[in-house]
């Protein structure tokens, strides 16, 4: 009764009958290094860019998405600042500004599209819009990407 072993995809007899390794000529010498090193790197060099693609697309998602919540967070603050009975045009221009200095965004607008909070009389709708470029606000790939700007607009009444 003999045993077998699996070896590389082949049955080998450890122990021939005749007590000769007869089948010596079976047997399937592992594969060289330099072959799985080559697969390696063509994989990495398909893969890479890729990856790259990805990481990149990603920090600039999420620095789009920073950006568009800042414009919101400005124009919702600036709004708030220009609802009120004794504000005035720079009082709310300059809440919005500060949160916008303060969140590093570069190159943006403050306006108020339908009439001054001046002008505006109690129960009136005030609007705050806030513009700003990606291309100048773009961490990595500003240069690379189409210039769009983003708008980010609230609308309060006046107290």
């Amino acid at each position: 009764m003999t045993t077998t072993k699996q070896r590389f995809h082949r049955t080998i007899d450890p122990q021939p009958a005749n007590g000769k390794d007869t089948n010596r000529h079976l047997r399937i010498n592992r594969p060289r290094r330099r072959s799985r090193h080559a697969v390696a790197a063509a994989e990495f060099a398909v893969c890479l860019p890729i990856l790259v693609l990805l990481v990149f697309g990603s920090i600039e998602a999420s620095s789009f998405i920073f950006l568009k919540q800042a414009l919101s967070v400005a124009a919702y603050e600036g709004a708030r600042e220009a609802a009120l009975s004794t504000s005035t045009n720079s009082a709310a221009e300059d809440r919005a500004i500060n949160i916008l200095n303060a969140r590093n965004v570069r190159d943006f607008a403050v306006r108020f599209p339908d009439r001054s909070p001046e002008q505006a009389k109690r129960g009136e709708e005030i609007a705050v819009e806030i513009v700003a470029p990606t291309q100048s606000n773009s961490p990595l790939a500003g240069q690379f990407i189409a210039n769009r700007d983003l708008i980010a607009r609230v609308v309060m009444l006046k107290e």
